[in-house]
């Protein structure tokens, strides 16, 4: 059944007869079909995240749960070619790039959250799982490409996007020993990307948008989940852990500049690389 979703979404012809007010409605459902299909794993998981009980299923501890979901997701939409396999490679790649980020900031001399139940998959503090969390965010960016057909005009060089990249990753190990630059690079990143457009399809037409607010919505809505997640109880920061409370919005930076780095990774899939533009 998505699979036949896909096929109407991406094959859906010129609809000239739609006047205006008409065309931004069907537009706009359109739009809004292609982002829940893109969201397709982040949903699921997310779905698991809430309705799998603090205590566990059937004796298996909740962490290890999702875990044993995540991968079941993954294989289900690769069974059913929701997804290609240098796409899965590039979802493990978030899922190793996020792991040893939460690695390092659950360690003793770190803690900047914690997570507080018991798993038989932790690893250096950290549940396996967690990965996937990040790799939610490849896997929508990957999802979103394909459906709305995205093309990228004024790209920066290679050399630069992944440069900052590499430095946006650092900034969240170094800021615990150097100082944080995080506005620095957000600095850096905004004249970078300042005339970078990227094109999008929601149905017959091409519209588009600055790349640079797409990074800050797609950083918002990771924030709010993220809300979500630690209200569950899935990880904590130091001050949630007598009462629950909002996680501070100049989280919302980090968020966006992660998406700014995973970004660059999904522009480096060779299918993906051929719809974007690098000015000479």
């Amino acid at each position: 059944m998505l699979a036949s979703l896909d096929t109407h979404l991406l094959t859906a012809s010129a609809r000239n007869d739609l006047p205006g007010w008409r065309r931004f409605i069907i537009e706009f459902l359109y739009f809004g079909v292609k982002e829940a299909r893109a969201c397709l794993f982040v949903a699921l998981f997310f779905a698991s995240v809430l309705l799998v009980p603090r205590a566990g299923l059937f004796g298996v501890p909740r962490y290890d749960v999702l875990l044993l979901a995540a991968v079941a997701i993954q294989a289900w939409m690769l069974w059913a070619k929701l997804e290609t396999w240098d796409e899965l490679k590039a979802v493990c790649l978030f899922h190793m790039v996020g792991f040893a980020l939460e690695a390092f900031k659950v360690s003793g001399s770190i803690q900047s959250w914690s997570y507080p139940d018991f798993a038989y998959t932790k690893l250096f503090g950290v549940p396996l799982f967690s990965g996937f969390m990040y790799a939610a965010v490849g896997s929508y960016i990957v999802q979103a490409w394909r459906l709305f057909d995205l093309r990228i005009r004024h790209h920066p060089p290679y050399w630069m996007a992944v440069l900052i990249a590499l430095l946006i990753y650092a900034n969240f190990f170094t800021h615990h020993y150097i100082g944080d630059y995080r506005w620095y690079l957000a600095a850096a990143a905004l004249g970078l990307y300042a005339r970078t457009t990227v094109i999008f399809r929601p149905l017959d037409r091409d519209r588009q948008m600055p790349l640079l607010l797409a990074f800050v919505l797609i950083g918002f809505f990771i924030w709010l989940a993220e809300n979500i997640s630690t209200f569950w109880g899935i990880w904590r920061y130091p001050n949630q852990l007598g009462a629950w409370s909002a996680v501070h919005v100049s989280k919302w930076s980090s968020w966006s500049l992660l998406v700014v780095m995973t970004f660059t990774i999904v522009a480096h899939l060779k299918h993906i690389k051929a719809h974007i533009h690098v000015p000479e």
